[in-house]
């Protein structure tokens, strides 16, 4: 599955603040297996999963 990987700070509005989350935007729904697997890999608390519109 192709996916677009970002990492931001979430909860502030200053840069190098608040807590990491990493954003996935991902082109169609993916399996919820690949997701956690994705969420491990990251090592942050939060990981999100978006799909454009």
């Amino acid at each position: 599955m192709n996916a677009e990987m970002h990492v931001v700070d979430a909860f502030t509005h200053k840069a190098f603040c608040g807590n990491p989350a990493a954003v996935c935007i991902v082109e169609s729904e993916p399996d919820p297996g690949w997701m956690q697997q994705v969420a491990a890999e990251m090592r942050h608390s939060e990981t999100a999963f978006v799909r454009r519109c």
